[in-house]
């Protein structure tokens, strides 16, 4: 008899990093899941860690910034093939430090109606498409 294993199921926070109008996307590196396909940067939630607490974690460690976690988008789950993602996105915003990339291949600040050019991870179209409903106003952190 052969059993499956259960889908492995990852908590993700990711950022609409906002400025001047534009919105950040980070493209994924070749080596890692999902290769060369963009993003909104953040990071897997540790046990016990709230996703604004795990965000301003994952982009410091990612990106170098400090940022000012905003309003919440809708959490979204999406499956893979090999696995399944809930993202807990928010808006935010830059508070000191220069982007340097640890771990992308690139990033790109685009308005938000041309977000959609991009080849993205599939579980991040449910944000553009939140983004694209909300169009953000200038200095849209929003914050709660």
């Amino acid at each position: 008899m052969t059993e499956t294993c259960p889908m492995q199921h990852i908590h993700v926070a990711c950022a609409v990093i906002e400025r001047a109008g534009l919105v950040l996307a980070a493209q994924r590196s070749a080596t890692m899941n999902l290769p060369l396909k963009w993003e909104f940067p953040g990071g897997k939630l540790e046990a016990g860690e709230s996703p604004e607490v795990c965000l301003r974690r994952e982009l410091m460690e990612e990106l170098g910034v400090s940022v000012a976690v905003g309003r919440a988008l809708p959490l979204h789950t999406h499956s893979y093939d090999s696995f399944m993602v809930t993202l807990y996105p928010f808006f935010a915003t830059i508070l000191s430090g220069d982007i340097t990339l640890h771990e992308h291949a690139a990033i790109l600040w685009l308005p938000p109606e041309e977000l959609h050019i991009l080849d993205w991870a599939a579980a991040d179209w449910p944000v553009i498409r939140a983004i694209e409903k909300q169009r953000l106003p200038e200095g849209a952190a929003q914050y709660a």
